[in-house]
């Protein structure tokens, strides 16, 4: 055996590989929506507690402006559900995603088991 890596031995490892950056960039932006969404529960729990006739500001750009609570209220829970579906279509990525990376991964050993096989003489 020469030691040289078979072209879909190689392919799968670049596959591998690349998958492995997805999956850590869809880590990263599930941790964003989950912050996000956390962000606007407590907003909403917040709001819940101050009296309806309460001075409510919410930013805009670089903006604070005076809005009405439930003006906010109906804003903030529009977010969150937004962030909520978001965070529910990352998860099942990473889930397709773990799956092809451990499909690849047994793939890939099954290859490397048949190239690394000793041959009998």
């Amino acid at each position: 055996m020469s030691g040289e890596i078979p072209p879909q031995v190689q392919n799968m490892l670049a596959q591998l590989q690349q998958l492995k950056v997805q999956m850590e960039a869809l880590r990263r932006q599930k941790m964003q929506v989950e912050a996000m969404l956390r962000d606007a529960e407590n907003a909403l729990e917040e709001l819940d507690k101050v009296d309806d006739d309460a001075l409510i500001y919410k930013n805009v750009g670089e903006l604070m402006i005076k809005a009405g609570k439930d003006a906010v209220k109906e804003e903030l829970a529009e977010k969150k559900e937004t962030y909520g579906l978001r965070q529910k279509t990352l998860e099942r990525q990473e889930e397709r995603g773990q799956k092809r990376y451990q499909q690849l991964q047994q793939q890939l050993q099954e290859a490397l088991g048949g190239v690394m096989q000793p041959t009998v003489t």
